[in-house]
């Protein structure tokens, strides 16, 4: 525990075999600061470590955007547009998209304590429905400029915190659910980006070349996310 302009706050100590110094870190999601150890560092050295960062961890914590929970009347953001959250037990279904005259909203039927789940389901659903189209298509684009690249052979959808997505040596790419809050175009950037990595599997000049031939938008969208990318993890 480490004491923050007077509140207690917990810190996750990690050790790393491959770490080679001692490093402080605040989640994007919002969770507990992560220290991490080297293999063989001491937990006294540590501790000292992070008291010395106690401003520094201060800061990041005062800029970090508040935890937004998904309930009746709270906001959130579909395809980078706000919709505003409202319950109707008795309503058919699960979730349901309305238009009204102060804006979007998402109708979440059922009992109240289910409301957050019910449409953190809906937005992973939503979620593989944008990521696997927009992969098909840029797929598609690959496959023509280069026909020997390799296929998708899979999408899994999770909640990751440290990447937005990824590829695997075999094909399979993975994509976190909160992109689909974003705009629509850094959705598919994202999908560009690890189809790509189909035919370069590093982050090299042609590695990029190959991403900006699939999606003219790609500094657009990378921009996007380095400065409101981190909110994202605030929802829910």
């Amino acid at each position: 525990m480490l004491e923050i302009e007077g509140r207690a706050v917990r810190v996750d100590v990690r050790r790393n075999a491959r770490a080679r110094r001692y490093t402080l870190r605040l989640p994007a999601s919002g969770g507990d600061p992560v220290l991490t150890i080297p293999e063989r560092g001491t937990f006294r050295t540590a501790r000292t470590f992070a008291e010395d960062h106690r401003g520094w961890l201060a800061e990041r914590m005062r800029k970090m955007p508040a935890i937004q929970p998904f309930c009746a009347g709270a906001t959130v953001p579909l395809r980078g547009i706000p919709h505003l959250i409202e319950h109707r037990p008795a309503t058919r279904g699960t979730v349901t998209q309305l238009a009204a005259v102060d804006g979007p909203c998402l109708v979440v039927s059922g009992q109240e304590p289910h409301i957050a789940r019910r449409l953190t389901d809906f937005l992973k659903k939503e979620a593989r429905a944008d990521l696997t189209q927009a992969v098909e298509r840029h797929a598609a684009a690959l496959n023509r400029d280069f026909p020997r690249a390799r296929r998708p052979t899979g999408i899994s959808i999770r909640d990751t915190r440290s990447r937005w997505g990824s590829c695997t040596a075999k094909g399979k790419l993975n994509f976190s659910w909160r992109l689909v809050l974003a705009p629509a175009f850094v959705l598919d950037y994202v999908a560009a980006h690890e189809v790509a990595h189909l035919v370069e599997m590093n982050h090299s000049a042609r590695f990029w070349a190959v991403t900006e031939g699939l999606f003219a938008e790609t500094e657009k969208a990378r921009e996007w996310l380095r400065r409101y990318g981190s909110e994202l993890h605030s929802y829910g």
